[in-house]
């Protein structure tokens, strides 16, 4: 059983910056890819980006079209945390963000939630204009 614990979520304006952490329970962090997923008010969870599981770097990284260039994702298996830092970030950034953990390269290679494992609870992200 793994645990995700997300933080840093809050209010921005646009044009700002956040960096959202997430820390995972367990001593196998490294063996599982990690992802971020948002879901926007009446619509659906989305893919934002993902990171290759393994004891890297390098470590394999896939973005969204609409966050290419502005969000990054990393991870630190030293302290069983995964980031994503979102620059330039606009309103239509706003939802609430969804670490995730996989087994598989699914997700991460085709950008699906499909083959997650674990969720965490979700942090809040809202960027005003």
């Amino acid at each position: 059983q793994v645990q995700l614990v997300e933080s840093g979520g809050g209010l921005v304006q646009a044009g700002g910056s956040l960096r959202l952490s997430c820390a995972a329970s367990g001593r196998t962090f490294s063996s599982y890819g990690m992802g971020w997923f948002r879901q926007a008010p009446g619509k659906e969870r989305e893919f934002v980006s993902a990171i290759s599981r393994g004891s890297g770097p390098p470590f394999y990284a896939n973005y969204a079209d609409s966050v290419k260039d502005r969000f990054t994702v990393s991870r630190d298996n030293a302290k069983n945390t995964v980031y994503l830092q979102m620059n330039s970030l606009k309103p239509e950034d706003t939802a609430v963000y969804y670490c995730a953990a996989s087994r598989i390269s699914r997700p991460i290679v085709y950008r699906t939630s499909t083959g997650i494992d674990y969720w965490g609870q979700g942090t809040q992200v809202t960027v005003s204009s």
